[in-house]
């Protein structure tokens, strides 16, 4: 899954001048014109009304259903769990008691050195990354540097106290680490205004404007979202889907009731003579895959000679309710398959074709080509991987929403509508790296009152898609709850699928800080199909370590040997690389077929173009 794997713009894009102020004068905190703070003050609850009736108004004319409730109760249930451990030996809980007011007393006397003008540094500080605490009060200020740090020492004591805790299965363990994980990112003293330096200075020196024109703007937020609140990360009004991202000449060749299929101009005199198709995640939109032409990996594969072809996802509503992955397979893959053929194919011949999935499209294709084994049908002829799941032993954070409880709950909110919301999905991947994509968010447009800077990545990120009923309750119980795709169990058409059938040359790229494939997982899971797999970790995450386009000159990537045995074993001898990956996988291609021909026609005479590309489907707004 893909929605989550965003790293967070640099702050400096977030924020004008976060981290660079120097230390503020005491005048910082103080109210300049009480009467203007009065008059703010009274438009800024005047602009909370607007927001709650935003809120409240769908829910009494029943558009909106709260389904929170479920979540809390799991959430109670789960960490009243961890707190029966720890307080039913009186020993033990008096163990973390001491603990923790042990740290408090290395904090109080670190804090009254500082106070004597003695030089003592933090007993705690923030991990790397974390820009939370960049602005220089936090450091400097020996209020907000001791609230920072007791905040940072409860916080470490709390997931100390979880991952301790005896006597949990794996699942709930693993709900309890992430459930605290969210209440600590939730109760950080950056997310509320008095606690917040920067808001602070802000809210004094603007009388109080900044915290109107958040109010305002999260009434806004939660109108748009329809009763829900839509949270802002990107300026949405600086795109245009087909102009400034999505905007790789093409044509659509061909459409369905699921997709649509994507051929994209070729730019080169000479193509390889395998056309590749390239099967995205319908969790989200294709061009996270053609952002810019910076960006571009599809263009970047025009560039060197591909003869391109994409699947476009369509935004599925009621009518594909039923749809399910088997529906998905034969509507997409195999049918996106058969148009290649007649456009690329010469003499009849079966085209034969390079493959590409990308997360979820990864694991349908590994699904398709293991009906495709069953049947005989070879027209793949290598298959390329981005951060895609065979195996979910290791399957990341998303496994916390991943039980017959909260399947159930989710299939009992699809059947009212025949699909998931997309903010559902937009939502629950947000939570995954909340610290970085949900709460400075938060502070920057409704505290801070200012919008949010333009930033093409984010922009796809808010672009969410809906899901289908059918498909999306096959994918949930057989792959993250069951298992079956790795265990030769998963029934697709009335045929029980093998991954070891799978015999064709395998290129599965992982990467090293994703929580939603991880690269652990992704490892695993090579070692289920029968022919060569070239494994490959990339640096950064689940979005960053794919969209790495070469003249970037960022991360690195790790090549080694045969994806056997444990991953820590094959990483540490694994070779490390500076740079992109695309040249390192494009030389790959190349190793095995590099025949060349001259471009095939837009389309053909069975599939003449219906229209540019990107498309219409991708248009259609959750």
């Amino acid at each position: 899954m893909s929605k989550s794997g965003i790293k967070s713009p640099d702050r400096a894009k977030l924020e004008k001048g976060a981290g660079k102020a120097s230390p503020s004068p005491a005048q910082s905190y103080v109210m300049r014109d009480p009467e203007a703070f009065a008059r703010n003050l009274a438009k800024m609850i005047e602009q909370a009304g607007k927001a709650a009736s935003a809120w409240i108004e769908p829910r009494q004319q029943g558009l909106v259903q709260n389904n929170s409730s479920g979540n809390l109760t799991d959430i109670a249930k789960v960490l009243g769990k961890v707190s029966e451990y720890w307080l039913s030996d009186p020993q033990r809980a008096l163990q973390a008691q001491t603990d923790l007011f042990g740290r408090y007393m290395s904090l109080w006397n670190a804090s009254i050195q500082n106070m004597a003008g003695e030089e003592a540094s933090d007993v705690i500080a923030p991990e790397k990354g974390d820009r939370r605490f960049n602005d220089s009060e936090w450091q400097e200020n020996q209020f907000f540097n001791f609230m920072k740090q007791t905040y940072l020492l409860t916080s470490d004591w709390a997931k100390n106290l979880v991952e301790e805790t005896e006597g949990l299965d794996d699942h709930t363990k693993h709900k309890a680490v992430f459930y605290t994980q969210q209440l600590i990112n939730a109760l950080s003293p950056t997310n509320f205004p008095m606690t917040n330096p920067q808001v602070l200075r802000e809210t004094f020196e603007s009388s109080g404007q900044n915290l109107v024109d958040g109010m305002q703007m999260l009434a806004e937020d939660i109108e748009a979202g329809g009763g829900e609140l839509k949270l802002r990360q990107a300026d949405n009004t600086a795109f245009t889907v087909g102009k400034d991202v999505a905007s790789t000449p093409g044509k659509v060749v061909a459409q369905n009731e699921v997709c649509q299929l994507i051929q994209y101009t070729p730019t080169t005199e000479k193509v390889l003579k395998r056309p590749l198709l390239i099967v995205p995640p319908w969790i989200n939109k294709f061009y996270i895959l053609d952002l810019n032409p910076e960006k571009s990996f599809i263009k970047w594969c025009v560039a060197q000679g591909h003869t391109v072809f994409v699947i476009s996802w369509i935004n599925p509503d009621e009518k594909q309710a039923g749809k399910s992955f088997e529906h998905y397979a034969r509507e997409g893959i195999l049918n996106a398959l058969d148009v290649i053929g007649d456009i690329c194919g010469k003499k009849k011949k079966k085209c034969k074709v390079n493959a590409i999935g990308y997360c979820v499209g990864g694991t349908l294709l590994a699904v398709t080509m293991a009906l495709m084994a069953k049947t005989g049908d070879k027209r793949i002829k290598s298959a390329t991987f981005f951060t895609a799941q065979v195996d979910f032993t290791y399957g990341g954070d998303l496994k916390v929403f991943v039980d017959e409880e909260q399947i159930s709950q989710v299939e009992a909110s699809m059947a009212t509508k025949g699909y998931l919301d997309g903010a559902k999905m937009a939502s629950a991947f947000n939570m995954l790296r909340s610290r970085d994509l949900v709460w400075p968010y938060v502070v920057n447009n409704y505290m801070r009152g200012k919008k949010p800077a333009p930033f093409d990545l984010l922009y796809w990120n808010s672009d969410s898609t809906r899901m289908p009923a059918a498909n999306h309750s096959f994918y949930l119980r057989n792959c993250y709850l069951e298992n079956k795709l790795s265990k030769g169990e998963m029934v697709i058409a009335g045929e029980k699928l093998d991954l070891n059938e799978i015999r064709i040359p395998i290129y599965n790229l992982a990467t090293k800080e994703d929580h939603i494939a991880p690269a652990r997982s992704v490892y695993l899971g090579s070692q289920f199909f029968g022919g060569s797999v070239t494994y490959v970790v990339t640096g950064s995450g689940h979005i960053a370590g794919v969209v790495n386009p070469p003249a970037g000159n960022k991360y690195q990537y790790w090549t080694g040997g045969k994806p056997v045995g444990e991953f820590d074993n094959w990483f540490k001898s694994a070779t490390e690389t500076p740079g992109s990956w695309w040249p390192h996988w494009h030389q790959w291609i190349l190793d095995r077929n590099d025949k060349m021909v001259s471009p095939p026609k837009m389309g053909s005479k069975k599939y003449e173009p219906i229209e540019d590309a990107p498309g219409s489907y991708v248009m259609r707004k959750a």
